[in-house]
């Protein structure tokens, strides 16, 4: 099968710290913390090191592992970061055929500070990536029978409904991974697109960042999720979904979002898990449990693996299997794609009898 991909294309440093030469501050009631560094102090690295990533890429390779044609609709910098970026893109085989070179701006680039629990601060540079305009988008890019549109930066959000219609003209599903300063600037375009996307995959954040778009009307839902004892009572089955005042369960937002005309929704909550809904039903898949080195790329794995499976007509239970177990691999190094598993390797590890996670449901 052909897929192409479309978003960000990224140079990553990433500097390991001790968890002993930097603090952390975590901020109880808000469920957030801060890594705190020092003015004017040198602070030792236990590794620094520079690796490709950004969303189109990350779920290009993704794509490329699972056995898929793949090609990348990205913009970089004239620049030695984009011959970085392409040397990556030939390695694994991926066409750079509508990668396209700006000397407007360099390639986009960030650097990741990983300590204590190794879910790293980022400090981006979006360079390149912002000038992504309407005319750069080849109608003969879209002749694949997927369109993964991963996190749009800045002014090339502008062009999200452009990829969509093009996507939906050529007869391509259509899978998106929206960041939250996209559906935040550009929040009327994405929620006009919404019954033309075949996947959405959100995280907790990305989804009460959709949930403030959604209609006031819209129930909430109060039924509470008839749970197996064996398994843990995840956050967002309590607690639900929050923004703006308003509160909803998962299952109220998954009614919504397909009621809009989504095809299949998957709601992802790190550790604790995901959700997915697809065919009239709401599914849960606990995350499988892995040493963590590092999280940059574990989203976008999840969600172009899910994407990959129900392409190659998987039920939606085994691709959120999958999806989670290619994300735990990816949790398993510090860059982006060093974890992403191949086909074969990731359906032998579904294939083992008592292979995790298991994943139960109920109907929407």
């Amino acid at each position: 099968m052909k897929v192409l991909t479309v978003g960000g294309a990224m140079i990553d440093t990433i500097a390991i710290i001790e968890n002993s030469a930097i603090e952390r501050m975590s901020l109880l009631n808000a469920g957030t913390s801060y890594l705190l560094l020092e003015d004017g102090r040198k602070t030792e690295a236990i590794d620094i090191s520079m690796h490709c990533g950004g969303g189109a890429v990350n779920t290009a390779i993704s794509f490329a592992r699972l056995g898929f044609d793949c090609a990348t609709l990205i913009k970089i910098g004239d620049d030695r970061r984009g011959e970085q970026i392409l040397a990556s893109l030939a390695e694994e085989r991926i066409s750079a055929q509508w990668v396209l070179r700006d000397g407007r701006a360099p390639t986009g680039s960030s650097v990741l500070v990983s300590s204590h629990d190794r879910n790293a601060g980022v400090f981006t540079f979006r360079g390149a990536n912002t000038l992504l305009e309407p005319e750069d988008i080849d109608d003969r890019a879209f002749a694949v029978d997927l369109v993964y549109i991963a996190n749009l930066s800045n002014e090339a959000a502008r062009c999200f409904p452009l990829l969509v219609e093009k996507a939906r003209a050529a007869q391509a599903r259509v899978a998106v991974n929206p960041g939250t300063r996209q559906l935040h600037a550009h929040s009327a375009a994405f929620k006009t697109a919404l019954s033309e996307i075949s996947i959405l995959s959100l995280n907790r954040h990305e989804a009460e960042d959709v949930l403030s778009l959604l209609d006031r009307d819209v129930p909430a839902d109060d039924d509470a999720l008839p749970f197996p004892g064996e398994l843990r009572l995840p956050r967002l089955a309590t607690r639900g979904l929050n923004a703006n005042g308003r509160t909803i369960s998962v299952r109220a937002f998954f009614r919504a979002l397909t009621g809009e005309g989504v095809g299949s929704v998957v709601l992802t909550d790190g550790k604790d898990g995901a959700f997915a809904a697809s065919n009239g039903r709401m599914i849960y898949c606990p995350a499988v449990e892995v040493e963590v080195a590092g999280t940059a790329g574990a989203g976008d794995a999840f969600g172009s693996t899910f994407a990959a499976y129900i392409a190659l007509g998987a039920a939606p239970d085994f691709a959120l299997r999958a999806a989670a177990n290619n994300a735990a691999s990816v949790l398993g190094f510090i860059d982006t794609r060093s974890g992403l598993l191949a086909r074969g390797e990731l359906d032998g590890r579904l294939a083992e009898a008592r292979a995790p996670p298991h994943v139960i449901g109920w109907p929407l």
